[in-house]
């Protein structure tokens, strides 16, 4: 995720004046067209993104919408666009989400009211320890079934899954270098195709997946 940065306002960088804490709801109001994430009360500012981050997630938010689409198993959705996780209480924007047909009541106007399905995470290094950490077990502890944290620096992919005791697992890659999602039915992905340069066409990647000849 985008690096975050909780000392000053959008219009105001000169006097660094601290965001008052809000209600999600005022949040919401607040925050419309401006990148930030809301915790516990708190606003967090995100700065803009690299290019190597966009490019990955829009790779994958075109990949799987389009499977998603195409097996009419659900919806994805790219940043900005709110996850409201109730736990800890928080409403944290990742780069891509899905969301299963079953849950697709879920989503409201300007936010998901609940866990996504799949939550993918694009490591920027500001954000190395806060998607392993807060978002990890925020995620976890909210009931996010499937956790993808992509590190273009560093060309690494983690997978998680949520298991029955409630806690994330980490998926193993095999020799092939293929990941099989447990959440999008048949939807595998070739972790390799993330580090390319540049990344496969999507109909490159269509062709792979069997949707198109």
């Amino acid at each position: 995720m985008a690096q975050e940065i909780k000392t000053q306002t959008p219009t105001s960088p000169v006097t660094q004046t601290p965001l008052p804490r809000m209600t999600y709801e005022e949040f919401l109001e607040w925050a419309d067209g401006i990148r930030a994430e809301w915790v516990d009360g708190e606003v967090i500012l995100m700065s803009p993104v690299s290019f190597a981050h966009q490019y990955i997630a829009e790779f994958l938010a075109a990949s799987l919408r389009v499977f998603a689409e195409e097996n009419k198993l659900g919806q994805v959705i790219t940043a900005p666009f709110q996850m409201r996780l109730r736990a800890r209480p928080s409403g944290r924007e990742p780069d891509v989400i899905f969301i299963a047909r079953d849950r697709i009541d879920k989503l409201q106007n300007a936010y998901l009211d609940g866990p996504a399905d799949l939550a993918i995470e694009i490591i920027s290094p500001d954000s190395r320890a806060r998607d392993r950490g807060d978002k990890y077990y925020e995620y976890e502890q909210a009931g996010v079934r499937e956790y993808w944290l992509i590190d273009p620096a560093r060309k690494q992919a983690e997978f998680y899954v949520l298991a029955s005791n409630g806690i994330f697992s980490a998926v193993t890659i095999g020799a092939d270098g293929i990941f099989h999602s447990e959440v999008i039915e048949s939807l595998w992905l070739k972790v390799d195709w993330l580090w390319q340069d540049p990344l496969p066409t999507l109909m490159s990647v269509l062709k792979e997946w069997g949707l198109v000849k």
